[in-house]
């Protein structure tokens, strides 16, 4: 069994959506980012890679690489399950943080986990999603952008 964990941050600019676990959200901003910005599949990703001892998003998709503007996001996690299937991992379970303070996630998750699920192919039962806020302290709580947080549990197959 291996263990990563994965961090990821974007700010909100102009917009009227923002793309998190996969899915789109109402909302009055939405996020600067080379590619769709879903912080929450970012820190997922960088969570899968460091499980698996594979570096980082970054260093897979670079921010530099016009290939990747303006990138659904699943289209890069499923190449990091497939990287990692390459070496005989798959993911375990999934548990994902996500901090804002806008839009509420909640009645979002039940979409977000279905989603995750289906793209990594595990059962919903082994992926979770929760959010919360950051009592208005931070970028965070100033509703500058978002933040998320993901650990990973793979297992060798």
């Amino acid at each position: 069994m291996r263990i990563g964990h994965g961090f990821d941050v974007h700010a909100f600019c102009e917009g009227s959506a923002i793309v998190l676990c996969g899915v789109e959200i109402p909302h009055s901003k939405g996020f600067k980012a080379h590619s769709d910005g879903d912080v929450a599949l970012h820190a997922l990703c960088d969570a899968v890679l460091g499980a698996a001892a594979l570096g980082d998003i970054g260093k897979h998709f670079p921010d530099t690489d016009p290939q990747y503007a303006g990138i659904d996001s699943k289209i890069l996690l499923r190449h990091v399950v497939e990287l990692v299937a390459g070496k005989q991992l798959y993911c375990h379970n999934i548990d994902i943080t996500i901090v804002a303070e806008q839009p509420k996630m909640q009645p979002h998750i039940e979409t977000m986990c279905d989603c995750i699920a289906q793209v990594v192919g595990i059962d919903r039962d082994d992926v979770n999603v929760k959010a919360t806020t950051s009592e208005k302290l931070g970028f965070t709580g100033r509703e500058e952008g978002i933040a998320a947080y993901a650990v990973v549990l793979l297992e060798k197959k």
